[in-house]
């Protein structure tokens, strides 16, 4: 069947509120290469929005599920309990950062982790506001959108949202947000918002996602926990697409000199398979009575199998390593385009989560057109790319931290040939 028949198919058969980007099907995948169903072959830099740091269908990920599926796929973990489950906890209680004791739940995906850590910020502090910021993306529930600091296309005619959630303004020097104006926005919340005493838990992104790959400062991570320190409220970190080796450490987190109370884990946790975690200290993670906390397909025996072997394939493989290796050459070449390319406003990031900014050429105007026309571009020359940012304007780059030398190679020069044509 042509690709034209199945976007009708799509069209009668699936809401237009779910959006979808190419206009191709796949029909197989391998690493950082994706094939579609006329059989043209795509480089993927997108990893399925950060799900893929290890790889479509990593050999090790592969055969440990395949391993797990011969003896059960579930039972939910709430009715009989499995080793794995215990097994994986003991290991991200041990690798996430912080030297307290911890513990960690799973779940499924990213939103719900985002969800059950403000339930346990409630419970644990006995009180309800929670501070986000602008810019930051925390998921699709209703909770998430709450937090999320982006309306289009997030918030357009969802709400009401739940109560209690106000929002401060991220740090950002290349939009002109100072690290003190961020923490002037978080005090003017407390004068005239909400009552620090009332606030549960300040979540952040250690680099910011969707909002458009804006590291944070370690002097404002530092000013957060201080301001968490003094006034009781617990910091939850939200490294659903930062963790797992994309900033070159295994967690963004590590970059910084403090450690967060709750850490949110999802997308490339476990290498393509619905798993997400909330790891946090452990008596801030018992305050819900039990029963409070889990789901019927929360904490997949199979998502889990796949967990550990994406673990095993960062640590064996080296590609914290690789991911820096890989970052730089990106950046590089990135950096390389700009005497040539005026509408490069920024070459950014941590590791292989590396962002260009584009701005309409001799302005500090976003040029969201320049940004799509590069997409659109690398698209049709078999790279696929993702945009993101507030205004639409900047490129991530989210390619799996295993993608071969050769192919990575190939897909800058579409990358630069995109940028220039």
């Amino acid at each position: 069947m042509s690709p034209q028949e199945l976007m009708q198919r799509k069209a009668n058969a699936t809401p237009r509120g779910v959006g979808v980007m190419c206009s191709f099907f796949a029909e197989r995948a391998k690493n950082a290469e994706i094939w579609d169903t006329e059989g043209k072959r795509y480089i993927d830099f997108a990893g399925g929005i950060g799900v893929l740091n290890t790889g479509h269908l990593h050999d090790k990920v592969q055969a440990a599920v395949a391993e797990q599926l011969n003896k059960f796929s579930h039972t939910c973990y709430q009715v009989v309990p499995y080793e794995l489950y215990i097994e994986l906890a003991e290991k991200l209680n041990a690798m996430t950062p912080g030297s307290h004791a911890k513990k960690t739940a799973f779940y499924t995906t990213g939103a719900e982790a985002v969800e059950n850590a403000v339930k346990i910020a409630r419970a644990a502090t006995g009180r309800p506001g929670i501070i986000a910021f602008g810019g930051g993306f925390h998921g699709r529930t209703l909770m998430g959108m709450a937090l999320t600091g982006k309306v289009a296309p997030y918030k357009i005619g969802f709400g009401p949202f739940p109560s209690d959630v106000y929002h401060g303004v991220f740090p950002n020097e290349l939009h002109g947000v100072s690290v003190a104006d961020s923490i002037a926005s978080i005090e003017k919340l407390f004068k005239y918002d909400i009552e620090a005493s009332r606030v549960a838990a300040i979540i952040f992104e250690p680099v910011q996602g969707e909002g458009g790959f804006y590291s944070a400062p370690a002097e404002w991570v530092r000013e957060i926990r201080r301001i968490c320190d003094q006034h009781g409220i617990l910091m939850i970190a939200d490294e659903v697409q930062a963790g797992f080796a994309r900033t070159g450490k295994f967690f963004a987190m590590d970059h910084y000199d403090v450690a967060p109370d709750l850490t949110t884990l999802a997308k490339s946790l476990a290498g393509g398979f619905p798993l997400s975690a909330v790891v946090g200290k452990a008596e801030i993670m018992d305050a819900p009575a039990p029963g409070g906390l889990g789901g019927t397909y929360a904490g997949s025996p199979l998502a889990l199998a796949a967990a550990k072997a994406v673990i095993d394939a960062i640590q064996e493989e080296k590609l914290l390593e690789r991911a820096n290796k890989l970052g730089s050459q990106l950046k590089e070449v990135l950096n390389g385009l700009k005497a040539d390319t005026p509408q490069i406003a920024d070459v950014r990031g941590l590791g292989a989560m590396i962002a260009v900014e584009f701005n309409k050429a001799g302005s500090h105007e976003p040029d969201a057109d320049f940004t799509k026309k590069v997409q659109t571009k690398a698209l049709e020359a078999g790279l696929i790319l993702l945009t993101c940012g507030v205004y639409g304007n900047v490129v991530r780059f989210l390619f799996p931290l295993t993608i071969e030398d050769a192919i990575f190679d190939e897909a800058l020069q579409k990358l630069v040939a995109a940028i220039k044509a």
